[in-house]
């Protein structure tokens, strides 16, 4: 069954838009529980949806990430207020932190944050992620750092947590995990899947004997625009994200929800 299919089934006056998003959203969550990045019912994936307030699609608390189906994402606005009448509740650090990047930053239509043990473990590193290796040479221009202030529970914080962010895609949450922001599900999707791949190469590096190999500074100042073009080829995350799809075998018909 197509994509397209499935938003015409798009349930009561629900938008084709927010359907498709929905699906998107669902398969992320099934692609991270395939992949083994998820902290059981904890982290989110959050998508901003079109609507008369800024106002994003999240996970049910409670439920595992293979349980989440389009229909069941719940939409919320930016002050946690639930909008779609769902039965399930939202976990208030995950409300803290994806509304306020999705508030400030009106590029980030996707955030996505998650405890991966690679990504807390250089993130628990004074040094955080070094631009030697194939994967953090490709972001290291866009790197950002916020520092520890406990449980994510409180609103207090979030101006601190977007002035960290700045403008770049990649915030490492020192002493706590990863978050990075996309334009779409797949871009987001791409991008934390390099940032996961760069810090599992850092561990396993630094577990072998003798100093790490430096990158020229000529090399790194060259690679973003590389990286631009490769993508373009990309299409912004979207072959990846449906080549991963067929490898985890996930289907939007299967996560459509009833």
């Amino acid at each position: 069954m197509s994509v397209e299919v499935l938003k015409r089934r798009a349930p009561g006056a629900m938008s084709e838009e927010e359907w498709q998003l929905r699906l998107e959203l669902a398969a992320a969550y099934r692609l991270f529980a395939f992949l083994g990045w998820f902290e059981m019912i904890y982290n989110h994936l959050t998508v901003r949806v079109p609507g008369p307030e800024p106002q994003y699609l999240i996970n049910p608390f409670g439920l595992n990430y293979e349980e989440v189906t389009a229909r069941n994402l719940v939409k919320i606005n930016t002050k946690g207020d639930v909008l779609d009448g769902s039965r399930y509740p939202v976990n208030l650090a995950g409300f803290v932190i994806h509304s306020a990047i999705h508030t400030a930053r009106p590029d980030a239509h996707c955030v996505m944050h998650t405890h991966t043990t690679a990504g807390s473990a250089v993130a628990g590193k004074e040094g955080g992620l070094r631009p030697d290796n194939f994967y953090s040479v490709l972001i290291n221009d866009q790197i950002a750092y916020h520092d520890f202030e406990g449980i994510t529970t409180t609103t207090d914080e979030q101006p601190r947590l977007v002035k960290s962010l700045g403008n770049k895609k990649v915030l490492f949450l020192r002493n706590h995990g990863v978050l990075v922001v996309g334009a779409h599900v797949p871009e987001a999707l791409n991008l934390h899947w390099t940032v996961q791949r760069a810090c599992e190469v850092q561990l396993a590096t630094d577990s072998m004997a003798g100093p790490n190999r430096a990158v020229s500074q000529k090399v790194l100042d060259e690679t973003p625009a590389r990286c631009a073009a490769m993508r373009t080829e990309n299409r912004q995350g979207q072959l990846f994200f449906e080549a991963l799809m067929r490898r985890a075998k996930i289907r939007f018909e299967d996560i459509a929800g009833d």
